[in-house]
Order: structure tokens, then sequence, then C-alpha cells
């Protein structure tokens, strides 16, 4: 089974060559609910273990949102309980995401509120059109907190008290601001955001994928180690590398003054 054979009702799924491309594609505003979380927690699972996926993009199928966060509906209808469990359904599949070692690249061209960035945040890399689209966590304003991982993926790329003033205030603002805060890695114009999304997962999924998946574990999972523990861990998983056959013909290739070729010997 691959990726593309899944039936989900709340995304598209193509591969680009070896570069799995998902688009949230639940109108009107792709707000998740659990059916959508649970729809992506099983992408994500599928994704892991399918080898032909090398790297990812996750995009939106809607020209104005790339998710509105979650669906306040289901906040007003259901449980405190049902919710909370939903809150962390959503935080287990995105740590799945971040301990998955593929690249996750996040291709934003429209409204990312709540739960919506917050899936951007849970992405590795973060590419993002200009535009007057609106980008923020204003949960406050519904008497709650950023639920689906926000404080830390928050605090984490902003530092605490910065995190703390947005949130409070539930400050919205534009993409430029977005990328000036660290949100988005990379800004360009709306029409090259997919493109240019996809030519860096295409560079991740053209490398030493063994590799540049554990630089991304490495950092997704001991980054906040104390530095003897990560040190520790990255030595394992550089220890594990020295005798795949990227590493040989990495080395091979720089001996012989040539450009590697990975990949071919898997």
């Amino acid at each position: 089974m691959s990726v593309t054979d899944l039936h989900l009702k709340h995304f598209t799924v193509e591969m680009d060559g070896d570069v799995c491309v998902f688009k949230l594609n639940r109108p009107p505003a792709n707000a998740h609910d659990l059916a959508m979380i649970r729809e992506l927690e099983t992408l994500v699972t599928e994704i892991r273990f399918d080898t032909s996926v090398k790297a990812v993009v996750m995009a939106s199928a809607n020209d104005r949102f790339f998710s509105a966060g979650a669906d306040i509906d289901e906040i007003q209808q259901k449980s405190a309980e049902y919710i909370g469990l939903l809150s962390q359904t959503s935080k287990e599949m995105m740590m799945k995401m971040r301990a998955t070692p593929k690249v996750f690249v996040a291709a934003v061209n429209g409204h990312c509120m709540g739960g919506g960035l917050e899936l951007a945040l849970s992405c590795d890399v973060r590419f993002a059109g200009r535009g007057n689209y609106k980008i923020g966590l204003p949960e406050v304003s519904l008497g709650l907190i950023p639920g689906e991982g926000g404080t830390q993926l928050l605090g984490r790329i902003v530092g605490p008290s910065k995190a703390l003033m947005l949130m409070v205030t539930g400050e919205s603002f534009g993409p430029e601001k977005a990328a000036e805060l660290g949100l988005f890695d990379v800004l360009v114009e709306p029409e090259d955001v997919l493109p240019k999304a996809l030519e860096f997962a295409h560079t991740c999924a053209s490398g030493p994928t063994k590799a540049i998946g554990f630089m991304k574990v490495a950092l997704t999972e001991a980054l906040e180690l104390p530095i003897y523990e990560a040190f520790a861990y990255e030595r394992h998983l550089q220890n594990q590398l020295f005798d795949t056959p990227d590493s040989k013909e990495g080395v091979a290739a720089f001996l012989e003054k040539r450009k590697p070729n990975f990949g071919q010997h898997q």
C-alpha cells in the first residue's frame, strides 16, 4: 500500500516524483475536527512506512485558507472531555510528524490561524506567500489557550516572552511579520510558494535521505536534552550512517572529485 492508495475525505494526496504532496481539503476554511485529525494521523503513519516517499509537502486545496484551526462548532457542541481528547490526539499526530525521519515542508498561502498555525509549526520548514491573509493564535478571545501545541511550538521559535505577548493579545498579523518573527522560514510571491516548497522537498529527497532524516530527529528529539545526552544521541545516529551506501558513495565521490549520486544503492 502507498500513500496514494488511501481514501481520504479531507485531504488530496499525490506524488511529485518521490515527494508526497498532500493538501488540506475541508471547505470552507479547512477547520479541523476529529475526523480530519484522524485522517491526518493515518496519512502521517503511511508516509512514515512508505519507502517511496522521501520528503513531504503540506499545502491547502483552498485559495483563501491554509486552515482556520479547530472547528468551533465542535468545540461548542462537544464535552470538555471530548475536546481535551481531540487536542491530545492532535498533539500525538504532530509528535508523530516530528519523530518521522522525513522532512515535512509547509506551503502556506492563505489564512493560518489557531490550530492551522499549529499544524504549520509542526512541520520542519515553512514556506509562505506574500499577501493580505492573517496568521495568529487568537484562542484568548474564546477564553482558551492554544491547545494543539501552540504554546510550546511558538515559545520555542520566538521565545517565551514574545510568545506570551502574541497569545495574550491574540494578535493577528500578515505573512511579512510572521517571517520577521521566524514563524515562516522563506517568504516568496504567492505563485511561487508551492514550487519553492517542492524545490526544497526535492533537495531533501535527492540527498542522502537517511542522513537528512537523522538530522531532523536530532533536532526535534534531542535539542533540549542536556548537552552531554544530546551529544550521545547525535553520536548514536552518526554511527549508524558510516556503513550506509550513501555514506560510502559520498566519501568515494569526494575522493574522486565528482558529485555524489545518492540513493542508487539503497
